[in-house]
């Protein structure tokens, strides 16, 4: 089985689009815009997890935390 790689210097509609198990654990973690329809293509095609974490003030830490509980390696590599 292939590591599941989450990659915060990544847009939203990226990581989604790679892999579209993301997207509920967002919601989860309280992005919950991001599942009407049409926010994944506008917002989350320049949106990354963090800068979407400091604008709906969530913590950055929950989120990562969530993701390697469901079995993600939470990459954030600053470019």
């Amino acid at each position: 089985m292939a590591d599941k790689i989450l990659d915060l210097n990544r847009t939203v509609h990226e990581l989604c689009t790679a892999d579209p198990g993301i997207l509920p654990l967002l919601a989860a973690a309280g992005f919950t815009e991001i599942t009407k329809p049409g926010m994944l293509a506008t917002a989350g095609r320049f949106m990354t997890i963090p800068k979407g974490a400091a604008m709906k003030k969530l913590d950055l830490a929950m989120i990562k935390s969530r993701f390697e509980e469901a079995g993600y390696i939470v990459k954030e590599e600053i470019k």
